[in-house]
């Protein structure tokens, strides 16, 4: 493998981490994989800051080892720059698809990749 394809696999690997129920009902573990300076636009189209979201994400849908857990597919990346992975897929959580959009980012020193920006469009039913 050459640097952009294993920035790209660890920026995956940082994404499916987040959708891991363990991973999301723990602000803790959470909050090592999401930029200091992380932002979200979700499907409602609600902005979320690193702070709000690291508070609500417990009692968010795909947080349960109980409940619905979220299903992606179609992952793909590209590097933007060194440090810097565009990341786009699709996920299935119940009833609920959405399509997704994250910037992963390289810290500094051992703080490995963390995403920086996030967006998810809810997708209609009828829509393929």
């Amino acid at each position: 493998m050459n640097g952009e394809t294993d920035d790209v696999q660890h920026a995956i690997a940082g994404e499916l981490q987040l959708m891991d129920p363990h991973i999301r009902a723990s602000a803790e573990l959470a909050g090592r994989l999401l930029d200091p300076e992380f932002v979200e636009v979700g499907g409602s189209g609600r902005r979320w800051t690193r702070e709000a979201l690291l508070a609500e994400l417990p009692d968010h849908p795909g947080s349960s080892a109980e409940g619905p857990r979220y299903r992606p597919s179609d992952i793909s990346g590209v590097t933007l720059a060194p440090g810097l992975v565009h990341l786009t897929f699709e996920t299935v959580l119940g009833a609920l698809r959405t399509r997704h959009s994250s910037i992963w980012r390289k810290g500094a020193g051992t703080a490995g990749w963390r995403m920086y920006y996030h967006q998810a469009t809810r997708v209609p039913p009828d829509v393929s």
